[in-house]
């Protein structure tokens, strides 16, 4: 598993074990007592350093290239997926997947960014970053959402929308604003869950709804760091202080009232234990379809509203 800076002494304690058991198994030595001394030594490392993190190290956690993506959410906490493509109007952006699926038996629409594993993948799913198109097939699928009563999931993992000429020319603004304004009036329960970067605009086209949360390491920001530091300092390399300023975190975010839950990760990220970390999200989404499921479509609809306006403060 590929690691991080400050993860070094982590990985380097982990392949420290992993040689030592494989010592012992060749050997056929008892070197047990030293073992569990070095398996203590690495699980308090661990505690010290993930439960200490930066937001700049929550950041780069976020990007890791092994973190689980909207796909493998899909394969793991749902069963029947079945994928539907094109806006009706341009063309079918990969960089947005979604369709119909169950949870737990429960019908859903399911839909999220998704990001590639490799360079060829990267380029066809343009990095996670939708074009016009993408946004314009996220909400045909919640308009079928509506029309046949069944909830909406969706996975937000975004460095932001695609801003090249051709998204511009084909309305990219337009897009993300028609969904922020459309998604206010969907019918039924919306659940968006962070997976890894919430970046800007292109998160938020697709992130209005009823319950909004974020994995413990992930992050939700008007701009990245990186931008953030060029435009504030004029210097890349000052996105850790950006982070910093920015308030990006979940644990800020919660604070100020814009996301409505986090969900724990286990211990080194969601990447450690993908499985896990779907467990905890299937059991968050079902607990929110469940409550919202509760509410008539006018008081459903009157919340949402009004937990987006309240997002702010004002003198």
């Amino acid at each position: 598993m590929s690691g991080l800076d400050f993860e070094k002494p982590i990985l380097e304690l982990e392949k420290k074990i992993k040689e030592l058991k494989s010592f012992i198994s060749d050997r056929k030595i008892d070197l047990s007592s030293e073992l569990k001394n070095l398996e203590l030594k690495l699980e308090d490392l661990k505690k010290a350093t993930y439960t200490a993190l930066t937001p700049w190290q929550k950041v780069q956690i976020a990007r890791h290239p092994q973190r689980p993506y909207t796909q493998d959410y899909i394969t793991i906490m749902m069963k029947g997926f079945l994928e539907l493509h094109g806006d009706r109007i341009f063309g079918d952006d990969r960089a947005i997947i979604g369709g119909f699926a169950k949870i737990d038996g429960k019908k859903v629409i399911v839909m999220g960014h998704q990001k590639g594993r490799d360079t060829k993948e990267n380029i066809s799913r343009n990095f996670g970053c939708a074009h016009p198109e993408g946004y314009r097939k996220a909400f045909r699928l919640m308009q079928l959402a509506e029309r046949f009563d069944m909830p909406v999931v969706i996975f937000i993992d975004t460095p932001g929308a695609y801003p090249g000429i051709g998204a511009e020319e084909r309305g990219q603004a337009q897009a993300i604003a028609s969904n922020l304004k459309e998604m206010m009036g969907i019918a039924v329960p919306i659940v968006a869950i962070v997976i890894g970067e919430g970046g800007s605009g292109g998160a938020l086209g697709v992130g209005i709804a009823d319950r909004v949360c974020v994995l413990e390491n992930s992050y939700y920001s008007v701009i990245s760091p990186e931008g953030c530091a060029a435009i504030l300092w004029k210097d890349g390399s000052k996105a850790p202080e950006a982070a910093e300023v920015l308030k990006l975190t979940a644990q800020d975010l919660l604070g100020m009232g814009i996301i409505d839950e986090i969900i724990p990760e286990p211990l080194g990220g969601a990447h450690r234990d993908p499985e896990r970390m779907a467990s905890f999200v299937k059991e968050q989404v079902l607990k929110d379809i469940k409550e919202l499921r509760s509410l008539e479509k006018e008081e459903l609809l009157r919340l949402r509203y009004d937990k987006f306006r309240r997002i702010g403060k004002f003198t």
